[in-house]
């Protein structure tokens, strides 16, 4: 019996002994697996949302018309949307935010870049714009940037002008901020300057889609009066914000 009862002692204080080195390091891994776990969901979980309209479909008329903005945001980008989230989901595209999943869209599907792209570039495009009855002019910082950067405002609209007109069947005219200097570019289909396989770089700060089904209702094959009447709707106060 004394025998018995010695070993158990042993046994137990062996037991509680390892427990007690054991447990610390026991939790400690079982919070870091579960810390893991929770950021690998959190990046599992990302995908693209379809923002809002700031304004009715036809609050932008008489310079882009209801019609073309209801099909435009209820269908075009709609798609854009869902096919990006489809994509994210098939191809297992794990993603911290729109500028990681852009940051590594070489090597991504066809389907997941040009959707992806569509889907933020879209949602930028509403947010860049005005109600007309809402007419906003660049002011303050903007307009100083503007101008040491261009010359002037209107030598800075002809740029952005020309890039939007010269840009070949479908795509967006840009002006990004890069490296402390604003520039004027394009991209084409449903690229942006985020994008790590765009020629094109930089934080964007202003968009304009060039795509047919952007204006041919209105505005059939003249472009260059979509682009000079898309003007009067910029949200000026938008770009002041991005510039920061």
């Amino acid at each position: 019996m004394k025998t018995t009862r010695r070993k158990f002692i042993e046994t137990s204080a062996k037991a509680g002994l390892l427990s007690a080195l054991g447990a610390p390091l026991f939790f400690s891994q079982t919070a870091a697996c579960a810390s893991i776990k929770m950021v690998n969901e959190s990046k599992e979980n990302f995908a693209f949302a379809q923002d809002p309209l700031p304004y009715n479909f036809e609050d932008l008329e008489p310079y882009i018309d209801k019609q073309t903005m209801e099909i435009h945001y209820t269908k075009h980008h709609a798609a854009y949307v869902k096919n990006v989230n489809d994509a994210i989901a098939a191809e297992g595209i794990v993603a911290d935010s729109n500028n990681d999943f852009f940051s590594s869209t070489s090597r991504y599907s066809t389907k997941a870049r040009n959707n992806g792209g569509g889907a933020w570039n879209h949602n930028f495009f509403w947010n860049s714009m005005n109600a007309a009855n809402k007419v906003s002019i660049p002011s303050g910082k903007l307009t100083e940037v503007l101008n040491s950067n261009f010359g002037s405002i209107e030598k800075f609209k002809e740029q952005f002008t020309q890039a939007a007109m010269t840009r070949f069947g479908s795509g967006w005219a840009w002006l990004v901020e890069q490296d402390g200097k604003l520039m004027i570019g394009s991209t084409p289909n449903q690229d942006n300057p985020l994008m790590d396989v765009s020629e094109f770089k930089g934080r964007p700060l202003l968009a304009l889609d060039v795509w047919e089904h952007a204006y041919y209702l209105k505005y059939q094959n003249k472009r260059n009066e979509y682009v000079s009447n898309w003007w009067s709707v910029v949200n000026w106060n938008e770009v002041t914000k991005r510039l920061g």
